[in-house]
C-alpha cells in the first residue's frame, strides 16, 4: 500500500519527525534550497501537511498544494494557519488542544508569583552580591487572596482559575460570552475587568480578532498596583504600550512568555527589573511535548485510515 505523501513545513521534535517518516512518505520543505520552485513543480504530490503553531500555513502555501486534504499542526494556537482558505477547499485542519492545558496553567501561576514576589529579580540580587548586612531586597506584593482577572476562560483559562482558587484568589473573567456552569463572575468589559483586578492573566486565542486587545487604556485601568501575565500570544498586547507602562511604573509588573515579534524581545524590556521574560515555553515540558507529538501523529493517521481527525480546529 502506498504511503500518503506528507509535506513537513518547519522543524518538529526529532522523535516525531522520525515517526512521521516511518509511517508516511514525508518530505521536509525546509531542506529545499528554493521552496517556491519546489512547490511550483511538485506541490501537487502532497495529500497532507504537517506544521506547527509557530510556523503555520498561509493561503499561498495552501494554494501551492492542490491535492492537499489534511493539515496537522503541532500546537494549540492556529492564528498562523489560514483556516478559512483550508475550509474553502474542504481541507481538514487538526491541532493539539487539551494536552497542554496543565503545563500552560502551571507556568501562568509561576509567572504570576514571580512577578508579584520578585523571585527572578531576587535571584539576580543574590547573584550580583547585593545581599549584604546593610542591604535587603525590597518588599514585594502578596499574591494569595488577591483579585485575578482571566481574559479567555477556555480550557487553559479554567485550568488557571482552578490553580488560583488554591491561592484563595477572587476570580472574574472576560470572554466572548459567559461560560455555562462557571461560578466565577463574568465581566464583559476588559477595561472594567482590569480596573477590578490585581492580576490580569491573558489566556485568549491569538489572531486578528484579539490583536492589541490589551492596549494603553487597559493597562492604565490595571494601574500602578496591578500585574499583567501573558501566556497566550504576543500580538494580544500592544507591546509598545506595555513597555511604556512598565518603564514608567503605570503598572507594577508583568510576566511574559510571549512577544509580538518572536524571538525578538524589545531592548527596553531587558533593562527592566519589574518584568519576567520567558522564551515561549509554557507548554515546554517533556510530558506535554510528547503528548502533543502523539496527537499530531494521531490526527494524520486517523485521517488517512478513518477519514476523520482526533482533534479538529473548531
Amino acid at each position: 500500500m502506498t504511503k500518503p505523501r506528507i509535506l513537513q513545513y518547519g522543524r518538529l521534535l526529532p522523535a516525531l519527525e522520525a515517526r512521521l517518516a516511518e509511517a508516511f512518505d514525508l518530505h521536509p520543505l525546509w531542506q529545499e534550497a528554493e521552496p517556491a520552485a519546489f512547490l511550483a513543480a511538485r506541490g501537487g504530490e502532497f495529500a497532507g501537511l504537517v506544521t506547527s503553531a509557530a510556523v503555520g500555513a498561509d493561503a499561498a502555501l495552501i494554494a501551492a498544494l492542490p491535492e492537499l486534504r489534511v493539515i496537522s499542526s503541532f500546537g494549540v494556537g492556529f492564528d498562523k494557519i489560514d483556516v478559512a482558505a483550508a475550509r474553502q477547499r474542504g481541507i481538514a485542519v487538526g491541532y493539539t488542544p487539551d494536552v497542554l492545558n496543565d503545563c500552560v496553567a502551571d507556568l501562568a501561576m509561576g509567572l504570576l508569583l514571580d512577578a508579584a514576589r520578585g523571585i527572578s529579580a531576587a535571584d539576580r540580587f543574590v547573584r550580583r552580591g547585593d545581599w549584604t548586612p546593610h542591604q535587603r531586597f525590597p518588599l514585594t506584593t502578596r499574591a494569595s487572596g488577591k483579585r485575578l482577572g482571566i481574559v479567555g476562560l477556555g480550557r487553559i483559562g479554567q485550568a488557571i482559575a482552578k490553580r488560583a482558587a488554591g491561592f484563595d484568589m477572587e476570580i472574574a473573567y472576560m470572554n466572548r460570552r459567559a461560560v455555562d456552569g462557571v461560578a466565577h463572575r463574568f465581566e464583559p468589559s476588559l477595561v472594567e475587568l482590569a480596573r477590578w483586578a490585581d492580576f490580569l492573566v491573558l489566556a485568549v486565542a491569538g489572531g486578528a480578532g484579539t490583536r492589541h486587545l490589551v492596549d494603553a487604556a487597559v493597562l492604565d485601568a490595571l494601574g500602578p498596583q496591578g500585574f499583567l501575565v501573558n501566556v497566550s500570544r504576543g500580538t494580544v498586547v500592544d507591546e509598545a504600550a506595555l513597555v511604556d507602562a512598565l518603564a514608567n511604573r503605570r503598572i507594577a509588573g508583568a510576566g511574559l512568555d510571549v512577544f509580538e515579534d518572536e524571538p525578538h524581545v524589545p531592548e527596553a524590556l531587558l533593562a527592566l527589573d519589574n518584568v519576567v521574560l520567558l522564551p515561549h515555553v509554557a507548554s515546554g515540558t517533556n510530558e506535554t511535548r510528547e503528548a502533543m507529538a502523539q496527537l499530531v501523529f494521531d490526527n494524520l493517521q486517523t485521517f488517512f485510515t478513518q477519514g476523520r481527525l482526533v482533534a479538529a480546529v473548531p
